[in-house]
């Protein structure tokens, strides 16, 4: 018998919850390792890894008003290419973790881009994002570390940092539309 590990639904946070609207606290670096901050952490991974279309989750986002985001390992997949990875590769890559994010630098060159989030089901619009963006930040285990990123990865840098500034991608979108699922057929 194969015992699975069940995890607990984590709530994404819609439009019109005052958290997505408050300016987010920065984490104090002594806190990082502390059981609070890993369960946090953690909770934001397991709510990003129940919606097959995220691609990133701020901690504003589970109801936490603190400075932190990651980015789904899809992302990895999807800029290099590495769909056929079997799920035990893909069970290898790692969600990297943005604490206390601060963007040092974007490209003068920006670019209209389609853009949707977990917590404003289900619209979509188009935001300017700058093409390229670089950010400093520490990962759960209290490192620092800078990381640059063009398209996609540049555009989930900007939008999970509007999130810790209280800012939905609505607020700057335009033609903003709403998309509902598809419904599977049977």
């Amino acid at each position: 018998m194969v015992k699975r590990k069940i995890e607990k639904e984590i709530k994404i946070v819609q439009k019109g919850d005052t958290v997505l609207r408050e300016q987010a606290q920065v984490v104090p670096l002594a806190e990082i390792k502390t059981a609070k901050i890993q369960k946090i952490i953690a909770n934001m991974k397991t709510a990003l890894k129940s919606q097959l279309d995220g691609v990133a989750i701020a901690a504003p986002q589970i109801g936490v008003p603190l400075r932190i985001f990651i980015v789904s390992r899809r992302v990895e997949i999807i800029t290099k290419g590495l769909e056929n990875l079997s799920a035990e590769e893909t069970d290898k890559l790692i969600d990297p973790v943005y604490i206390n994010p601060e963007i040092k630098k974007v490209s003068r060159l920006k670019k209209q881009l389609d853009e949707g989030c977990l917590s404003v089901r289900y619209l979509y619009g188009q935001v300017e994002r700058a093409e390229k963006a670089t950010v400093t930040a520490y990962d759960e285990n209290g490192k620092k570390f800078t990381k640059g990123g063009s398209g996609l990865l540049a555009q989930i840098f900007q939008h999970e940092t509007d999130h810790l500034n209280g800012i939905l991608f609505i607020d700057k979108a335009k033609n903003i539309k709403e998309v509902l699922p598809e419904v599977a057929k049977s």
